[in-house]
């Protein structure tokens, strides 16, 4: 038993590791496709995932799931609802990548989990440890020197995490699971996703069949690399525990703020370093204090599981 559960955990690390890997290391198939105009890059995201999940679903026997799903005014909803704010996401996303602000959206990304937090106590009535407070407070303080010292929002950012944060927040009361979700909200954006391509192929504005082959095959792989993260991290999150899953998500952005600094070639100034510098310290005070509170409720809970275990005195 002790070794398959070791088994799992690895299986668990190793899909964890390339699901944040992979969205980390998405900046550069974004910046392959920068001749493509950013809108044009969603449609063509949302129309080859919709083709690559209703193939998943049709080998994996998971077309009575998708009906249902389809047929629940109330899945339908929400799944419409969240369709529109992970648009949102990725738009802003392919727009910050590809007019040289990478650094901007690994922001969004770092500051993501912290505002998850946040509509965790405004929604489902979590309370917030005084370590989880300072560590909201630091965030915060980072971002108003940002704005304060450069004079400007950083609304990409911003709306990333926002976006995600609410996002997550919709998935967390859908009753559906990661592909299926996934499926009914890029069916759900097709129709207009279709509808710009054809208005850009008619007007002789699109970019599909008019930049080169490398540019074709670029965009009718956009399904594959949106779902194969996706399928890893549903892996993942089956494998290993929620503490574990929190930590790995920053290997995403922090592969996105490298690449833009050190490939890209990004500015990274001193207000930005200070900016950073408060919320990543926030990030490490939040991570660490959660680490341990999962902790102490681990031994709480073997504690307790081995009191009710013992043998109870007879007199």
């Amino acid at each position: 038993m002790a070794n398959s559960a070791e088994a799992k955990t690895r299986g668990g690390l190793v899909y964890g590791i390339a699901a944040y890997a992979l969205w980390g290391l998405m900046p550069l198939y974004i910046w392959a496709l920068d001749r493509v105009p950013s809108l044009e890059i969603l449609a063509h995201r949302v129309v080859w995932c919709s083709v690559v999940l209703l193939i998943l679903v049709t080998v994996f026997r998971r077309g009575g799931d998708l009906g249902r799903a389809l047929r629940n005014p109330r899945i339908l909803g929400l799944l419409t609802l969240s369709s529109l704010l992970i648009a949102t996401n990725w738009f802003c996303y392919i727009y910050g990548a590809n007019t040289g602000q990478t650094i901007q959206t690994s922001l969004g990304y770092f500051i993501n989990p912290l505002f998850s937090v946040l509509l965790g106590m405004v929604f489902f009535g979590e309370r917030l440890r005084p370590v989880q407070w300072l560590a909201l407070l630091l965030a915060a303080v980072g971002v108003l020197i940002l704005v304060v010292m450069s004079g400007q929002l950083p609304w990409i950012a911003l709306v990333l995490a926002v976006s995600f944060g609410f996002y997550g927040l919709v998935r967390k009361v859908t009753p559906v699971d990661a592909v299926i979700g996934l499926a009914v909200e890029t069916l759900v954006l097709v129709p207009v996703a279709v509808a710009g391509l054809v208005f850009w192929t008619a007007t002789g504005t699109g970019s599909f069949g008019q930049m080169g082959w490398d540019i074709d095959v670029l965009l009718l792989s956009a399904g594959v690399v949106t779902a194969v993260p996706l399928l890893c991290f549903g892996q993942a999150a089956r494998r290993l525990p929620l503490t574990t899953i929190g930590l790995l998500q920053y290997i995403g952005p922090t592969l996105q703020f490298l690449l833009a600094v050190l490939v890209r070639g990004e500015a990274f100034d001193p207000t930005k370093a200070v900016s950073f510098g408060f919320i990543w310290t926030a990030l490490v005070i939040f991570s660490a204090e959660s680490l341990l509170a999962a902790r102490r409720r681990h031994l709480l809970e073997k504690r307790l599981a081995k009191e009710s275990q013992s043998p109870v005195a007879v007199s």
